[in-house]
């Protein structure tokens, strides 16, 4: 039986424990960052408080209506979500990983919610992506205006705000970082425990995960280097100026003894 996973990163974060209060359905597994429903036979859905919502088995009429549900619970809701498509075949013969899709022979629950669970992470990654490229983005064009002209057009509040941009993300990449662990249900079992690792290999979860903290790390180091910079300028700046109060003070001061 072929089963299709759709994932959507629709904004920044969901208020779980608000959600889980309103939505009325089987709900297979809690905690404080994830809700697992089961909302039919071989119908599942699955919230993450890093606003990420994953459907397996809808179609997109019921996405479309759940989504406009779940948005009044979401912060910083997108106009455009990312979206993650991948396929499931089960009663296969054995477990075999593909590019786009994954043949298991147990469609077990776990296994299912272990498929959604790294599907989600995979979408999720594909934003913190888009974000750390355009912040690499933005600092390059001040880098190479530093090259062209030797100054920054930048100012001092912008640089603040953009350092409040990175810094902002890389905390919300950290709260995360639960993400990329083994769920506990791996722990015991082997099985469980194999297709996950096939599954984030698959994926790429650990090596997207380095590039952007690499990423995060050049446009850190670059922001240390324009605050040094303004910093530098501006003291430079207080000094002319230091400079020409004392000229005038020495100016008036001999102006005084010459008409006295």
């Amino acid at each position: 039986m072929l089963q299709k996973v759709l994932s959507y990163q629709i904004a920044d974060s969901i208020d779980i424990k608000l959600f889980k209060a309103a939505f009325k359905a089987e709900l297979h597994y809690a905690d404080a960052d994830e809700l697992f429903y089961t909302t039919g036979n071989d119908q599942f859905i699955y919230i993450f408080r890093y606003g990420v919502v994953c459907f397996l088995n809808y179609d997109h009429i019921r996405i479309s209506e759940f989504l406009r549900l779940i948005s009044s619970y979401c912060k910083n809701a997108f106009d455009q979500s990312l979206t993650e498509e991948f396929e499931i075949l089960t009663k296969a013969g054995k477990n075999k990983i593909g590019f786009n899709s994954i043949e298991i022979v147990d469609s077990d629950i776990e296994v299912l919610r272990l498929i959604m669970l790294t599907v989600s992470q995979s979408v999720a990654l594909d934003y913190y992506e888009e974000q750390t490229t355009r912040l690499i983005e933005e600092t390059n064009r001040h880098t190479q205006m530093l090259e062209a002209k030797g100054r920054l057009n930048i100012s001092g509040i912008n640089l603040k705000k953009y350092i409040g941009k990175t810094l902002v993300l890389k905390n919300r990449i950290a709260e995360n970082l639960y993400i990329f662990d083994s769920p506990p249900e791996t722990w015991d079992d082997e099985n469980l425990n194999k297709i996950h690792i096939d599954l984030k290999r698959t994926f790429d979860l650990q090596e997207r995960f380095r590039d952007i903290q690499e990423g995060l790390n050049i446009v850190k180091d670059n922001l240390e280097l324009f605050k040094d910079l303004l910093q530098y300028r501006n003291s430079f700046r207080l000094e002319i100026v230091i400079i020409i109060l004392i000229l005038v003070e020495v100016l008036n001061i001999f102006v005084q003894r010459i008409f006295h």
